[in-house]
């Protein structure tokens, strides 16, 4: 099971470069328990990240995203967070309301991390143009000038 797992990640990695279809989801939101799908965000580009409250790198980027919703919401740009916390919603929103944190985020499941082609450290980001497509992957921490250019390269 873990090989084919291994092979799955190798092969979304391979397929991530030539720009594919960014999976469904159908996920809690931590503040509210509303289900946010993934295709209220048609039309619009994204950038999904799975972080978790206890990551430091994870914490350095919350600023940044925070920014960049600020900064590009309403030009059809929308940062979506993906918590793979096991401690459950209350904690996560704990996080999200003391970090101001101004975008949705959700609680991953198993079945989210594996479409995505599993994730194996965090922070991991997925950039998604308006198409619906997957068109970069970022692991670790990233830059709020890397992320802008990258972004604002998709809204044009």
């Amino acid at each position: 099971m873990l090989a084919s797992l291994a092979l799955a990640g190798l092969l979304w990695k391979a397929d991530c470069q030539a720009a594919t279809k960014m999976p469904s989801f159908a996920l809690e939101n931590v503040r509210d328990g509303k289900i946010v799908d993934s295709s209220s965000f048609k039309g619009r580009v994204l950038l999904l990240t799975f972080f978790a409250t206890w990551c430091p790198p994870c914490l350095e980027e919350v600023p940044i995203l925070v920014k960049l919703q600020n900064e590009m919401e309403g030009a059809g740009f929308s940062v979506i967070g993906m918590s793979v916390d096991q401690q459950g919603p209350a904690v996560v929103a704990k996080f999200v309301e003391k970090k101001a944190i101004n975008y949705p985020v959700l609680l991953a499941q198993s079945k989210t991390t594996v479409d995505f082609g599993g994730i194996y450290g965090i922070p991991v980001a997925f950039l998604v143009n308006k198409a619906g497509n997957v068109v970069k992957k970022y692991t670790g921490y990233v830059d709020h000038a890397v992320l802008e250019k990258d972004i604002r390269s998709l809204m044009n």
